[in-house]
């Protein structure tokens, strides 16, 4: 498995482990989730809420790992070279750390230092498009 197939299946299941510490009460009922959820506050609605915003993430982070296959694809699977492979796993891998660290940010309830990582986030994808360019 390549980095950035591995970075994806990582990006890919981050939202379970948020939603699993939410979902963490004896109160939580499995044949009404949407309700308990909608209900929660503290730390366990920003757990969800970091849940949530880990599958927003993935659509664009996906899109930014099929390009970067399709630009290594045309080029005779070498991508634009080696150093454009190491920048790409290197923006992957930095995505996934910038992604870890907003859940646990969202959970401190630091929404600024939150922010600005997700600002981080964000400009690694964007950097994916273009450097696979």
């Amino acid at each position: 498995m390549s980095v950035l197939h591995l970075c994806l299946l990582i990006v890919a299941l981050l939202p379970f482990p948020w939603t699993m510490v939410a979902k963490l009460n004896r109160r939580y009922d499995n044949r009404t989730p949407r309700t308990y959820l909608a209900g929660l506050d503290g730390w366990r609605a920003r757990a969800h809420a970091a849940h949530q915003n880990a599958w927003e993430a993935l659509a664009l982070f996906t899109a930014a790992v099929v390009v970067a296959g399709q630009s290594a694809a045309s080029s005779g699977g070498a991508g634009n070279g080696v150093g454009t492979l190491w920048w790409l796993d290197a923006l992957a891998i930095t995505f996934v750390l910038t992604r870890v660290l907003h859940g646990l940010l969202y959970l401190a309830n630091w929404a600024s230092l939150r922010s600005l990582v997700w600002f981080v986030g964000l400009a690694c994808v964007v950097s994916m498009f273009i450097v696979a360019h």
